[in-house]
């Protein structure tokens, strides 16, 4: 059986080459994922290939960002343990868990870092709109957050966790949405260094909600999340 399923994409790249939409369906290995990912990121630049979003799955993995701070490291387990150059502190990724990588031409849609930051939030924030998740972005706080409906819990809890990675004004990395993961692998770490907050999944808000659904709705939002803008902007610092 085929390992991902590409569909057409919802909209032209612009760049001479079509965006690619990928969807893996077996759980794919982090470490080929991080070598996949680097390599097309680079044919990117060099034009040689289109962009990517690329929807996976992980095996168990706890992956720590740029800020991300040792002692927020509680109890991983058997689970692997990498170190990335995206931005963020610690995460997890396992099954269950809609990973989304995002490998985009920065430099042709704008070449401003807050912006496409804002839009990859606006764009987690749609597409579990159209699944009917209320869900919003949090003052202060990274990654996409849904209110908390117990009454003896007043902070809101994250669904999804963002960090990006620009290489030469390419985006790699991504965010990954919590469809159904075990929720308590997230006790391994303090997530994104928060301690104000728990993590919520899709399939808690709404069992009937399925991931093929999740991935319809990412679909149909994409378009209107990433509007082209090919004018210059201000040079922000990239690796």
């Amino acid at each position: 059986m085929s390992t991902h399923r590409p569909t057409s994409a919802p909209q032209p790249s612009p760049l001479d080459l079509p965006l690619e939409w990928r969807v893996s369906d077996a759980l794919v290995d982090y470490d080929t994922a991080l070598t996949e990912m680097e390599a097309r990121a680079h044919a990117i630049r060099q034009g040689t290939a289109g962009e990517l979003i690329w929807l996976l799955e992980h095996p168990p993995v706890y992956t720590a960002g740029t800020s991300a701070k040792n002692d927020d490291l509680i109890n991983p387990k058997d689970a692997l343990i990498r170190q990335t150059g995206r931005g963020g502190e610690w995460t997890y990724h396992g099954p269950g868990q809609r990973v989304v990588y995002i490998l985009l031409d920065v430099e042709k849609r704008g070449q401003d870092i807050r912006r496409f930051i804002h839009e990859v939030e606006g764009w987690a924030i749609s597409a579990l709109g159209v699944l009917g998740i209320i869900a919003d972005r949090r003052q202060g706080y990274p990654g996409v957050w849904v209110a908390n409906t117990s009454p003896n819990e007043t902070p809101p809890n994250k669904i999804t966790a963002i960090g990006v990675r620009l290489t030469k004004w390419v985006s790699w990395h991504g965010m990954a949405i919590n469809h159904n993961p075990d929720l308590t692998a997230f006790d391994g770490i303090i997530p994104c260094g928060i301690h104000d907050g728990g993590v919520t999944s899709i399939h808690h808000i709404n069992p009937d909600i399925s991931m093929d659904d999740l991935d319809q709705a990412l679909a149909a939002s994409f378009a209107a999340s990433f509007p082209f803008d090919l004018s210059e902007g201000d040079v922000s610092k990239s690796d």
